[in-house]
C-alpha cells in the first residue's frame, strides 16, 4: 500500500467535504444541537406547572397554604376556579396541568387529622406531572394542633389515567413520533431522488407547475400517514388497552393536520438538499428537536423559556397537545383550536416556501 496514494485519497475526501457546505455544517451543527437540547431539555425537576385553585374555604389559612405551595416553585397559579366543573373544563382544554382543591371545612380537617385536608387534582396524561404532584403531596401543612404527621394532609387525585399505566401516556405520543420519522424522511428525499434518477428532466419538459409538483409530492403520503395512524390506534387499543375518550373523527383530523405539516417540512428540506444523504441528514436534524422539545420525552414546563419558544414553532409540540387532549382528556378540536391553527399555519408556510424554491431547471 502506497502512503502517497492513501494520502491523496484522504486529501481528496477532505476537499470534497469542504465544497459540500451542507454536510460540513452538519458535522458542527448536529453535535452542537444535541448538546444544547439534551442539556436543557433533559430536566425531570419540573418547575412552573400551570395550575388552578378552587378555594372553597376562603380563609386566611387556606390562602396561606396556597401561597406556600406556589412558593415551592413546582406550580404557577393561572386560574382561580369557582366550581369543580370549571376545574375539569380547564384541565380538559390543557390550560392547567393540576389543580389545588381546598374544601370548605379545611381548618376542621387540619384539627381532626382524620382525613386529607386538600386535594391535588392532576392531569394523568403526563407521567412527569404525576411525579410533580407527589412532590406537592409531601408538602408540610401546619394546622391548629401543629404540624400534620399522622395523616397525609394532601391527597393526589389522578384524572384521565387513575391506574397510572405508562402505555396510556406513551402510545398517543408515539403517533407523533412515528409520523415525524416517516413523513419528513419520505418527502425529504422526494425531489432529490427525482434529480438523482434523471426523472427531473422529464418533469421539466411537462407543463406541470411548481405548485402542482409540490402538492403532488405530498398527497400520496397523506394516505400512508393515515394508515399508520390507524395501525397505531388499533394496536394501542388491542394490545395496551389505550382509550380514545374523544371523538375518533377529531383524532383523524388532528392527525391529518400534523401529517400535512410534516410533509410540508419534508418537501422544504428536499429543496435544500443536493443528495439523498443530505436530505436524510436534514431530516434527522429536524427530528431530534421535535422529540426533545415537544413534551413527549421530557416535561415542557421544565425547559427554560427560550427552549419553550423554540418548541412552539415545531409541529410535534402542538400535535402532542392535540392527541393527548383528544384521546386521554376527551377534549374536542373546538377547545384545542389554537394548536390546530398552529399546525395549519405551519403547513401553509412551508408549502409556500417549498413552491417558491422549486424551479423547473436542473441547476
Amino acid at each position: 500500500m502506497s502512503l502517497t496514494r492513501l494520502l491523496a485519497i484522504v486529501v481528496k475526501e477532505l476537499r470534497q467535504l469542504r465544497r459540500d457546505r451542507l454536510s460540513f455544517a452538519m458535522i458542527v451543527g448536529i453535535p452542537t444541537l444535541q448538546l444544547l437540547l439534551f442539556g436543557f431539555a433533559i430536566n425531570l425537576d419540573v418547575r412552573g406547572l400551570p395550575a388552578g385553585v378552587l378555594d372553597q374555604a376562603g380563609t386566611a389559612q387556606s390562602r396561606e397554604l396556597v401561597a406556600g405551595m406556589q412558593a415551592s416553585g413546582v406550580i404557577r397559579l393561572r386560574h382561580h376556579a369557582r366550581s369543580p366543573q370549571e376545574i375539569d373544563e380547564l384541565m380538559r382544554r390543557g390550560d392547567i396541568s393540576l389543580a389545588l382543591v381546598l374544601p370548605a371545612d379545611l381548618e376542621a380537617r387540619l384539627a381532626r387529622r382524620d382525613r386529607p385536608a386538600l386535594q391535588v387534582v392532576v392531569d394523568g396524561s403526563d407521567q412527569v406531572i404525576q411525579a410533580a404532584a407527589r412532590q406537592l403531596a409531601a408538602y408540610p401543612v401546619h394546622g391548629v394542633a401543629g404540624w400534620t404527621k399522622r395523616v397525609a394532609p394532601v391527597e393526589v387525585v389522578n384524572f384521565h389515567n387513575p391506574e397510572r399505566r405508562a402505555p396510556v401516556n406513551t402510545v398517543p405520543g408515539l403517533i407523533g413520533v412515528i409520523l415525524t420519522m416517516t413523513m419528513v424522511l419520505f418527502t425529504a428525499v422526494a425531489l432529490v431522488r427525482e434529480r438523482e434518477r434523471g426523472n427531473l428532466e422529464m418533469l421539466i419538459a411537462t407543463p406541470v407547475s411548481p405548485w402542482e409538483l409540490t402538492v403532488g409530492k405530498v398527497l400520496p403520503f397523506v394516505g400512508i400517514g393515515l394508515v399508520q395512524v390507524t395501525l397505531v390506534l388499533l394496536l394501542g387499543r388491542l394490545v395496551f388497552d389505550v382509550p380514545i375518550r374523544g371523538g375518533l373523527g377529531d383524532v383523524y383530523l388532528a392527525a391529518l393536520a400534523f401529517i400535512v405539516a410534516s410533509l410540508a417540512l419534508g418537501v422544504f428540506l428536499s429543496t435544500l438538499a443536493r443528495s439523498q444523504f443530505q436530505a436524510m441528514q436534514l431530516a434527522f436534524f429536524t427530528f431530534l428537536p421535535q422529540i426533545l422539545l415537544s413534551g413527549f420525552m421530557f416535561p415542557y414546563a421544565g425547559m427554560p423559556a427560550f427552549a419553550q419558544w423554540l418548541a412552539e414553532i415545531l409541529p410535534m409540540t402542538h400535535f402532542m397537545r392535540l392527541i393527548r387532549g383528544i384521546m386521554l382528556r376527551g377534549a374536542d378540536l373546538i377547545e384545542l383550536w389554537p394548536d390546530l391553527a398552529a399546525l395549519g399555519l405551519f403547513a401553509a408556510v412551508f408549502l409556500t416556501l417549498s413552491t417558491l424554491r422549486v424551479h423547473k431547471r436542473l441547476d
